[in-house]
This record gives C-alpha cells, sequence and structure tokens, in this order.
C-alpha cells in the first residue's frame, strides 16, 4: 500500500485564457498528479522579477498523492507543456507555471528540482493563497507557518482577490 502524501502546489498565468489554462491544470493534475483536497480562490498579481508584461492570476492547491517528488515533478512540466507552455527566460510570461511548493515536510535538493520552493517565503502572490488553504503549515526549513511568513515578508505586490470565485471553489 502506498503512503499518500500531502503536497502544495502553486498555479499561475498571465497569458491568454488565464482562468481557462488553470481549470485545465486543475483537471490534469487531478488525473495525473492525485486528488485536490483544498483549492484557494484566484487571485491576481503585477508580474515579479520582470515587471513589463500583463498582470499573473494564481492559485494555490493542497494535492494529496501517492507519487515521490520526481514523479511530481516530471508530471506538473509535462502538464504545462500539454497545456502550451514554451519555454521561455526566467520570471517572464506564460500560458501557465506550476510550482511545487511544498512536499508534506520532506526536503529535496538536486540539479532539478529544490523543494520546500527556495522563494515561496518571499513572494505575497504564493503566500496569499496558501495561507488561505495552509496559514498553519509549518515551513520544514525556516520553522515558521506560512501565516508567520506573510507576516514577515517584504514583498510590496499587491494580491488582490478575484470576484467570481465562489463557483471555482464549488468545483472542486
Amino acid at each position: 500500500m502506498n503512503i499518500k502524501n500531502t503536497i502544495y502546489l502553486h498555479l499561475g498565468s498571465n497569458l491568454g485564457e488565464r482562468e481557462k489554462y488553470l481549470a485545465q491544470a486543475r483537471e490534469l493534475i487531478k488525473k495525473r498528479v492525485g486528488t485536490i483536497s483544498k483549492a484557494s480562490h484566484l487571485y491576481q498579481t503585477e508580474a515579479w522579477g520582470v515587471e513589463d508584461q500583463p498582470d499573473f492570476i494564481n492559485q494555490a492547491l493542497q494535492v494529496r498523492t501517492e507519487l515521490i517528488p520526481d514523479e511530481v515533478l516530471y508530471h506538473v512540466k509535462k502538464i504545462e507543456k500539454d497545456i502550451g507552455r514554451e519555454e521561455n527566460k526566467k520570471w517572464h510570461e506564460r500560458i501557465i507555471d506550476i510550482d511545487i511548493l511544498f512536499f508534506g515536510d520532506k526536503r529535496v535538493s538536486n540539479e532539478k528540482l529544490k523543494i520546500p520552493h527556495p522563494h515561496c517565503h518571499e513572494r505575497m502572490f504564493v503566500l496569499v493563497p496558501l495561507m488561505e488553504i495552509a496559514g498553519d503549515f509549518l515551513h520544514p526549513q525556516l520553522k515558521l507557518t506560512i501565516e508567520e511568513l506573510y507576516l514577515e515578508c517584504k514583498d510590496p505586490l499587491d494580491v488582490i482577490l478575484l470576484e467570481n470565485n465562489d463557483k471555482l471553489q464549488e468545483e472542486e
């Protein structure tokens, strides 16, 4: 019997039909990665890192999976490609971006994958949706909850809750 792991993913899109791409990503995650047990509302933020690009819509997911970290990475990269993501420079616009934020309390550090995500605690667009679904989750390295990381975060970008999110919550 496989052990189910609780993982946290972050979705983002800032090109084209952003909400549609996020919905496609959620459906493919359900089919290939595991059960979505919690999904945050959708939030809009300015681009982080490279500012001269369209705003992002972001969402955090809690997923229960039987996969190991490298398998999850394989599947999320394949999902991104299947939805239409093309390789671009770091922090530039993209149809879909799926990041593995946490894999339970596991730590992974290799050429392909770093868990916990090394910058999640520095970015409001990650912390706000994550705090909605996992505010008490303890960062395995920093030993602070997501809510505590949010309160300490220096990122000045606004994270705006999008309207019409209630329908999305009912679907999940």
